[in-house]
């Protein structure tokens, strides 16, 4: 292969938050982005859960270089105080962003390895000079089709929707989790959808998990056992309850967070659910009335449950950059550099120094996974980290080193996490008042009425 890569794109995967603005970025640059989005449409992900409303508002969910890209097509910003959902980063932003890169973004596109041409992982001769090639798979109608594309540099961007952690807490399937599947969720179910409401109204769920995700599945299944009797849930942690388990409450910076927890709490409080601690899944078992019971490590055995609902985080797919030199973090399987500023155990996502293309980078040259896909399997990602990460980079591939240098970002002091808000008023603002990080300890608690308006919950 002796192309030149100086006149090849630069192909960026996902066309979700962080892609479409590296995609931005590299147009202001004057280089020719090729984005490949597995959907059929911008932000599929996203879309997935389009009935989230986020604690973060529309002035931190948008990027400079794609509002540039936006303001000759008459797009306006929207209230930069509000929250949005899911759905309205997509159709508001996201899609109209796609919708002005135009042919450059390519749907139905499933990238299913990335290599250098001629060159597999093990070859030293020559490697860096050769361009990367891409092989995916594209679909219309029954038709699959395969095919590849040359780039001069490879942007990951497809973030870690698609691989939900386990129930078995291993980080493996628990034994019996897979033939289960038929009343297994890894996703907060949208229970203001009727079809969604019936398969779990009236019945015993278990949610695992102790993150944000959980608290809404918790508050808003809550909400329907005031009209649903027999609704109940149950609560599976793997460590015990402590100050911290349902984060900040009233002290939290981002009231929608912080009511969140508190509305998780009241539903333990109330007795619309209980909570189970210590508990690790090793095993799912079918009960004779089809129902299932979840074994722990220890030996317990919980009562039959009609429903499981597993939020245990996510984590990212590299199988398909197999043949790539990357450098990894052996724990959160983030770049090796980056790593340190990222690891859940020392930092908040208010903590988190703001990076770019050299925390970024890898033993491959040229390759580089960005937004939520950079942190692996650490949970604290923020919208306007990855903005910065991929301005960082275009200017990277663009040789402005000076400015891929610079940090050109500010978080607020407690950061903003990606979540959803318990909350219905869209147009709810931040609260001036209190202090406490996203991960601060939890003041004295108050109660929340278990009528409380709820939305679902996840992360941008």
């Amino acid at each position: 292969m002796t192309t030149t890569t100086s006149d090849l794109p630069v192909v960026v995967i996902g066309a979700g938050p962080a892609g479409l603005a590296a995609a931005a970025h590299l147009t202001e640059r004057g280089i020719t982005p090729l984005v490949l989005e597995a959907g059929p449409a911008a932000a599929a992900a996203v879309r997935e859960w389009g009935h989230v409303r986020l604690f973060s508002t529309w002035g931190e969910l948008t990027d400079p270089a794609a509002e540039k890209l936006l303001a000759p097509t008459g797009w306006v910003k929207p209230n930069a105080t509000t929250y949005p959902t899911g759905a309205d980063w997509a159709e508001q932003y996201l899609q109209p962003l796609a919708d002005v890169l135009g042919e450059n973004v390519r749907y139905h596109a499933t990238v299913t390895g990335v290599s250098r041409t001629g060159r597999d992982r093990i070859v030293d001769a020559d490697r860096e000079t050769q361009p990367f090639v891409l092989h995916y798979t594209t679909a219309d109608g029954d038709r699959v089709a395969e095919e590849r594309v040359f780039a001069r540099a490879v942007i990951d961007a497809s973030g870690t929707w698609t691989t939900p952690g386990p129930a078995g807490a291993s980080g493996l399937p628990a034994l019996g989790e897979r033939a289960a599947a038929d009343r297994i969720t890894y996703r907060v179910p949208d229970l203001k959808d009727p079809a969604v409401r019936a398969r779990y109204a009236g019945k015993r769920t278990a949610v695992i998990g102790s993150g944000a995700s959980a608290f809404t599945a918790l508050a808003t299944l809550a909400d329907v056992a005031k009209d649903e009797p027999g609704t109940h849930a149950v609560w599976i942690l793997r460590r015990g309850i402590s100050g911290s388990t349902f984060g900040g409450g009233e002290a939290d910076e981002l009231p929608a967070r912080g009511a969140l927890g508190l509305a998780a709490k009241a539903a333990v409080d109330n007795g619309y659910a209980d909570a189970v601690t210590g508990f690790r899944t090793e095993t799912v078992e079918r009960a004779a009335d089809g129902r299932l019971l979840l074994v722990g490590e220890d030996g317990r055995r919980l009562d039959p449950v009609d429903e499981v609902v597993v939020l245990t985080g996510l984590r990212p797919d590299l199988s398909f950059l197999s043949e790539i030199r990357l450098g990894l973090d052996e724990r959160l399987q983030a770049p090796t550099q980056l790593a340190p500023l990222i690891d859940p155990n020392q930092h908040s996502c208010g903590t988190v120094y703001p990076h770019g293309h050299r925390e970024l980078s890898h033993p491959e040259p040229g390759v580089y996974l960005v937004g939520m896909k950079s942190y692996g399997r650490a949970p604290t990602f923020l919208a306007m980290t990855g903005y910065e990460q991929v301005r960082s980079v275009a200017a990277a591939l663009a040789g402005d080193t000076e400015s891929a240098d610079r940090v050109e970002l500010t978080l607020p002091d407690t950061g903003v996490c990606g979540g959803a808000g318990l909350f219905d008023d869209p147009d709810a603002t931040k609260s001036e008042e209190g202090g406490g990080g996203c991960c601060a300890p939890a003041p004295a608690l108050v109660q929340l009425g278990v009528g409380a308006p709820a939305t679902t919950s996840g992360g941008c």
